[in-house]
């Protein structure tokens, strides 16, 4: 799934290439795509004549500005966009097609049609599901400390599902969990109430290097994903534990593991994220 860094990585592509176009038609090929109250012929006809300003990012989710309305996109597991002459076959999966006034098409493409678009009147953009209760960007100047710390207090659910309901913060997945759990030396399975302010301290700066770190790189090349421009991220050869069982730890040389978290598999290092009788859920 792409995570924050592939989404901004995908927001920086298509700004280059289609920022300032006009639509002049929409053809939808799978109508479950476009969710909301705005359905899918609506959906085609209201975007026609609309220039697209900008596009931004929050989380996981793109917002597209239109004149008169926001777009927002959320490509969930496989979905992506391809910029295309007009009269380039369509390729298997695209779902969504924008025609545009320059004789090229902004196209959706989605291996198992899980993304969804929601038009909205400009302005109500953070009233769609998802937005409406999306945490802090993970950087310094939205992604408080003090307040994560009191957070966590409050929370008694093991660390790392906690992290990927995008409440606490917005954009981790969990290729970025597991680094930022590595780096600030946590077990994925500790209660968040168990950390200690350090331990929290920690977690709160890997997060935000681990992201920051991936964003400069253009994200991750896992199976399919590449960004707007058809270019592959390059963060996957930073990873130190995503993906890496049985390969030895750089910290320690102990191999890492691969374990089930909350229906997810998770990559740890058991000697550098300790998990003990004192810091672990009680059994149920």
């Amino acid at each position: 799934m792409p995570e924050l860094p592939e989404v901004e990585t995908v927001r920086q592509g298509l700004l280059k290439l289609v920022q300032g176009s006009t639509v002049t038609g929409v053809d939808i090929y799978w109508e479950r795509i476009i969710s909301g109250d705005i359905h899918s012929e609506e959906f085609s006809s209201q975007l026609i004549g609309n220039r697209l300003l900008n596009i931004d990012r929050r989380g996981k989710y793109l917002i597209f500005n239109f004149d008169h309305w926001n777009m927002v996109s959320h490509l969930r597991m496989e979905g992506k966009y391809e910029v295309s002459n007009t009269n380039e076959p369509l390729k298997k999966h695209t779902h969504v097609v924008f025609h545009l006034s320059d004789g090229r098409d902004l196209r959706y493409l989605d291996v198992r049609k899980f993304g969804r678009m929601t038009l909205v009147p400009k302005g109500e953009e953070f009233n769609v599901t998802g937005l409406k209760t999306i945490g802090p960007e993970p950087i310094p100047e939205t992604f408080n400390l003090t307040v994560f710390n009191k957070t966590l207090k409050q929370k008694s659910r093991a660390i790392k599902p906690l992290l990927l309901e995008q409440k606490i913060v917005a954009g981790l997945g969990n290729i970025y969990v597991d680094e930022a759990l590595f780096k600030a030396k946590i077990h994925p399975l500790r209660p968040a109430n168990s950390l200690k302010s350090k331990e929290v301290e920690q977690l709160h700066q890997a997060i935000i290097d681990v992201l920051r770190k991936a964003v400069l790189a253009g994200g991750t090349t896992i199976r399919t994903y590449k960004n707007a421009l058809g270019e592959a991220g390059n963060f996957q050869v930073e990873l130190y534990v995503y993906g890496k069982t049985s390969e030895p730890c750089v910290n320690c040389g102990a191999p890492i593991q691969k374990i089930k978290v909350a229906q997810r598999g998770t990559h740890i290092c058991v000697n550098c994220q300790k998990l003990t009788k004192k810091n672990s859920l009680p059994r149920s």
